[in-house]
C-alpha cells in the first residue's frame, strides 16, 4: 500500500517593524519553525512567502499570492508562525475563514496556536473563531447603528445628503430646517391627510410649479421618502422632548 500523499502546504510569513524581530518574530525565525513544523507533521512546503507589510489590510502582495495558490488548487494548506502574522483583525480573520478554511475547503495550520485543520479538533477551533468574528461584526454593526441613531435624536448630521427639508448648518454637525422645503413637505403632508395618491401629489406640486433639487418635477418614490422623513422626524421631536421632560 502507498504512503498518502503530503499535504501541499504554501508558508506565509511576515514582519512589519525592528521591534517585531526583536520580539523573535524575524523572518528567519518564521521560516524556521515553518520549516520544523512540515518536517515534523510530513507536510509538502511547496513554497514560502513573505511580506513586510503591517496586518492593517487583507491587501498584502504575499498574502494574495498564497491565497491565489489555495484557490487554484496548487497548494492545500496554510502554514504561518501565528494566528497574528496572518491577521490582527477579527473581521478579517472571519473572512478567510469563511472563505475557505472553516468548511474545509482549505486547512490551516498555525504553529503556534497548535491548529490544525485537518482534524476534528483543528476544525472545531476553526469553527469557534469562525464565530467569534461574525458576533464581533454583528457588535460593531450593532454599536454604529446605536450611535447613528443617537445622532440623529439629537438633529445631528450623519452623513450622506441631508434629507429633503433641511440643509448641513455651518458647524457642519447638526442640521437646520430649510424654510422653501419646508413649505414643500407641508403640502406633501397636508394632501397625504386628504387620501391623495403618491402619484396625486406629485402632480399638484408640478401644477404649482415645485421642483426638486435636481430642479426636476417630483416623482412618486421622492413623495414616498417625504413621508417618512416627516414621520421619523416626529417620532424625533415627540422623543427629544421625552428625553428633555425626563432630564428635567
Amino acid at each position: 500500500m502507498s504512503a498518502p500523499r503530503a499535504t501541499r502546504t504554501i508558508g506565509y510569513v511576515r514582519v512589519s517593524s525592528r521591534q517585531q524581530a526583536e520580539q523573535g518574530l524575524s523572518l528567519a525565525a518564521q521560516r524556521a519553525k515553518l520549516e520544523a513544523y512540515a518536517r515534523l507533521y510530513g507536510l509538502d512546503l511547496v513554497e514560502i512567502v513573505v511580506d513586510r507589510l503591517s496586518a492593517k489590510t487583507l491587501k498584502r502582495p504575499a498574502l494574495q499570492q498564497a491565497l491565489d495558490r489555495l484557490r487554484d488548487g496548487s497548494a492545500e494548506a496554510l502554514l504561518i508562525a501565528k494566528l497574528d502574522r496572518l491577521t490582527r483583525s477579527v473581521r478579517d480573520l472571519g473572512q478567510l475563514l469563511e472563505e475557505g478554511f472553516a468548511s474545509g475547503r482549505w486547512t490551516l495550520l498555525s504553529v503556534g496556536e497548535q491548529i490544525d485543520g485537518r482534524s476534528a479538533a483543528g476544525r472545531l477551533v476553526l469553527n469557534v473563531l469562525t464565530s467569534v468574528a461574525q458576533w464581533e461584526r454583528e457588535a460593531i454593526g450593532e454599536r454604529t447603528a446605536a450611535v447613528i441613531h443617537h445622532k440623529i435624536a439629537l438633529n445631528e448630521y450623519v452623513g450622506g445628503q441631508p434629507p429633503f427639508g433641511y440643509r448641513l448648518a455651518k458647524d457642519a454637525r447638526h442640521l437646520r430646517r430649510h424654510r422653501a422645503e419646508q413649505r414643500v413637505l407641508a403640502e406633501v403632508r397636508r394632501l397625504r391627510a386628504r387620501k391623495l395618491s403618491l402619484r396625486q401629489i406629485a402632480a399638484r406640486l408640478a401644477d404649482r410649479g415645485w421642483r426638486s433639487r435636481s430642479s426636476r418635477p417630483f416623482d412618486a418614490g421622492q413623495i414616498a421618502r417625504m413621508l417618512r422623513h416627516v414621520g421619523s422626524s416626529s417620532s424625533r421631536r415627540s422623543s427629544t422632548k421625552r428625553h428633555m421632560a425626563t432630564a428635567a
